[in-house]
């Protein structure tokens, strides 16, 4: 009996408490990293952090809106493009939503084709989503340029509320800045699969092991997050 509670006492000393047992606890389990290369679980990592971040963002604009007493502008109005005399009221942002969407379909197509090892149909999709990716960025800044000539600056704007602005122009450029990055790395993955770097497994940058086109499917994983959090954009910021 008494050596029962002094192994008890020992155990109770040498185990880690509070967050230090959480990890230890996460560490020591053997299935949960077991298949996941280190690529992939840097990229679910940094995903993760990448949503708080724009967390914060929206949590901010939302505070920013409920508690200013300066009427809100209305995003019907100030996001309308007039064509043929008619004023159609966020016309450009369904299109650019519509083109993001669609670069998540052409997105997911190059990573089934990456795991059947198709090299033209992989680097070929992967070329069409960087396409509607410049595509996204181009549109927005055009909108910003329409912003920014009608008046729209991050500390005022003719419409309201001076804080429309600098959350406008801080939540849209931070997730476009994500798009032109996704767009660059898009090209350099493309080009590689192109050459049948990953076939051939010829040394450099994102490489992987021959026949391995794990590359294709961690830059998957990003450009989906990237339409994800323009879908909550898009409901927080344009349709409120």
């Amino acid at each position: 009996m008494a050596e029962q509670v002094l192994t008890d006492l020992r155990t109770a000393h040498t185990e880690p408490s509070g967050l230090r047992s959480v990890a230890a606890d996460f560490s020591s389990d053997r299935q949960a990293f077991r298949s996941v290369s280190w690529g992939k679980a840097m990229m679910w990592i940094f995903l993760l952090s990448d949503t708080f971040v724009f967390s914060c963002f929206l949590i901010s604009y939302m505070t920013a809106r409920m508690s200013t007493t300066v009427p809100w502008p209305n995003p019907s109005e100030v996001f309308a493009l007039t064509i043929g005399g008619t004023s159609l009221p966020l016309i450009l942002i369904a299109i650019m939503t519509f083109v993001l969407i669609s670069s998540s379909g052409t997105m997911a197509m190059a990573v089934n084709f990456g795991y059947r090892r198709d090299r033209k149909k992989t680097a070929i999709l992967m070329l069409v989503t960087a396409l509607l990716g410049a595509t996204f960025v181009g549109m927005q800044a055009f909108e910003w340029t329409k912003l920014i000539h009608e008046g729209v600056r991050p500390w005022a704007n003719p419409w309201g509320a001076a804080q429309f602005g600098s959350s406008f122009f801080m939540i849209t450029g931070f997730h476009g800045t994500h798009v032109s990055f996704g767009v660059l790395f898009l090209l350099i993955i493309a080009r590689k699969v192109w050459r049948g770097d990953y076939d051939h497994a010829r040394k450099g940058f994102f490489t992987s092991r021959k026949g391995n086109y794990e590359s294709v499917e961690i830059m998957g994983l990003y450009w989906h997050f990237v339409d994800l959090v323009w879908v909550f954009i898009f409901a927080f910021f344009y349709l409120w």
